[in-house]
């Protein structure tokens, strides 16, 4: 015969899963609250994980909550009942869901070299979709119209007495970009990139835009190397805006050939193309020089209209000191003495020395404007 087992009241006898009516009372209590009952076996899922640890109820897995009695993640409170707040398993049971938010699976940060691209973006997108920086361009674009339509008709009137990059226009159109460009880079090219970039800080500074804008993990290093390389788009479009409106024109206004350089040498259009190019490119550099300058500028202000007129300011007494013969051993160091340099590329062979040492100058600009911008952004109180 068979001696009949006994049992104490919230135990069961081996092989019988049916707990005792005590325990049957406190697990349907436990359940409206999702913690185990005392004593009672932690039931395990299908992949051999105790309940409550590697997965979430399908309610709280929709919202990303974590389940009462689950382990919550380091990032947010502890679930009720955990005594521990240990970073809790996903629902796969990966270790890697250890920092997970109750908001859910945080999405990986994207690399800074994709972040910057993105904030470039941004400000491109900024600065080409504002009325007046496109009324700035197309300004721009009409002034070498202008200027062949003036050259057409009354060219004949002015040999003798214009520059010789203008006179040489009516001989060939090619050569109305570069009368173009020594024209605008008097006053006009200045004065665009002047606005840009002495609006990049103090007018986010000034909008009270800028507060919010560093809330963003961008920080000011790289929101400063941003609008720095935003200026420099800028000033190769604005300079490209200027070069393709002379070319447009002079190829409609005025008969297109091999040209004759300054040093009396002639190429043919396809070179003269690539001298336009090189050029463009030298001349986008200078202004670059320009727009780091007006930037230091900008951070020592709120409000942008100053930043932009001091940079103006400087560009005409960098001019006008230029022109005065006793400042001659001066002249080097001005920035606006290298920027009609880029009729080294109008020489045959092209002033590689002449152009090479413009552009050094231009670089020794940039780095102690940004030096000085990054010292005055990164110890400022942003207060708006």
């Amino acid at each position: 015969m068979s001696t009949p087992s006994t049992a104490t009241p919230g135990t069961a006898t081996p092989g019988t899963a049916t707990p005792a009516p005590a325990a049957r009372a406190r697990t349907r209590d436990d359940a409206a609250t999702g913690a185990p009952a005392p004593g009672a076996p932690k039931a395990r899922t299908a992949s051999g994980d105790p309940a409550g640890t590697a997965s979430a109820p399908a309610s709280r897995v929709a919202t990303g909550a974590p389940a009462s009695g689950a382990l919550a993640g380091p990032a947010g409170a502890p679930a009720s009942g955990d005594p521990t707040g240990t970073a809790g398993a996903p629902e796969s049971g990966d270790a890697a869901g250890a920092a997970g938010a109750p908001e859910g699976a945080r999405p990986a940060r994207p690399s800074r070299a994709r972040a910057a691209l993105r904030l470039l973006g941004s400000e491109l997108g900024l600065t080409f979709r504002k009325p007046r920086n496109i009324a700035m361009l197309a300004v721009l674009a009409c002034v070498p119209a202008v200027l062949g339509v003036v050259l057409r008709a009354f060219g004949g009137e002015l040999d003798g007495e214009a520059p010789s990059l203008i006179t040489q226009v009516a001989g060939n159109g090619l050569m109305l970009t570069f009368a173009a460009l020594s024209l605008l880079l008097v006053m006009l090219l200045p004065l665009a990139i002047a606005v840009v970039a002495g609006d990049a800080i103090a007018g986010e500074a000034g909008g009270g835009t800028l507060r919010y804008l560093l809330t963003a993990p961008a920080g000011r290093t790289r929101l400063l190397a941003v609008k720095f390389a935003n200026i420099t788009v800028f000033a190769l479009v604005a300079t490209s805006v200027v070069a393709a409106g002379a070319l447009i024109t002079g190829f409609v206004l005025f008969p297109v050939g091999p040209i004759t350089l300054l040093s009396g040498s002639t190429i043919s259009i396809g070179e003269g193309l690539l001298r336009v190019l090189i050029v463009t490119g030298y001349t986008a550099a200078g202004l670059a020089a320009l727009g780091a300058v007006a930037l230091a500028v900008s951070t020592l202000t709120e409000v942008p209209i100053g930043a932009i007129a001091a940079t103006v300011v400087a560009v005409v007494f960098s001019h006008v000191l230029g022109a005065i013969p006793q400042l001659a051993p001066a002249q080097p160091y001005f920035l606006t003495s290298w920027w009609a340099s880029f009729d080294g590329a109008l020489r045959d062979p092209v002033a590689t020395d002449v152009m090479t040492q413009g552009l050094l100058v231009y670089a020794a600009y940039i780095l102690v404007a940004l030096s000085i911008a990054w010292a005055r952004f990164t110890s400022r109180d942003i207060t708006s």
